[in-house]
């Protein structure tokens, strides 16, 4: 119940988290392409979106809607021209900007909360790692057809 409790905590801080992961993007060197070559709109949107659906994400959406989703999120990223490491960089970042926010909240500091909000870390975890691969599997295919092109038009 308290996982829920936290779930529904970041969803209604969506845009303060989504605002604060954007400016670490702005700010970092990591994600200097990222940032130029995604409109400024569509990526905020993105950001959003997680924080916003979290607890959807994390207790009514399946793996195949996972699976569906990432793989067309790192299709467009590849075709978009934003380097892998980039992309990568800024998933993870998104799920550090979540636990950076949780740990300024105080949610952790009794020892029931800590283990109540085990069973949320976990299931963001894997969400997050399964996000990670589904769009890594997505860029891939992006970059595999490419190259099939490239052999073709040679």
């Amino acid at each position: 119940m308290f996982a829920l409790k936290l779930a529904r905590l970041i969803e209604n801080h969506a845009d303060e988290l989504s605002e604060r992961l954007m400016q670490k993007l702005k700010t970092s060197g990591r994600c200097s392409e990222l940032i130029n070559k995604v409109p400024p709109d569509e990526l905020k949107r993105r950001t959003r979106e997680v924080y916003a659906n979290l607890t959807d994400w994390l207790m009514t959406r399946t793996e195949s809607e996972i699976e569906e989703g990432y793989i067309g999120l790192g299709v467009r990223r590849a075709r978009q021209g934003v380097p892998f490491s980039q992309f990568f960089w800024a998933i993870c970042a998104t799920k550090e900007q979540l636990w950076e926010y949780l740990q300024r909240q105080g949610m952790f500091e009794e020892p029931v909360d800590f283990w109540g909000g085990m069973e949320l870390v976990h299931a963001v975890a894997q969400f997050f790692d399964s996000a990670l691969y589904y769009a890594t599997v997505g860029y891939e295919s992006t970059r595999q057809a490419e190259g099939r092109h490239i052999l073709t038009t040679d």
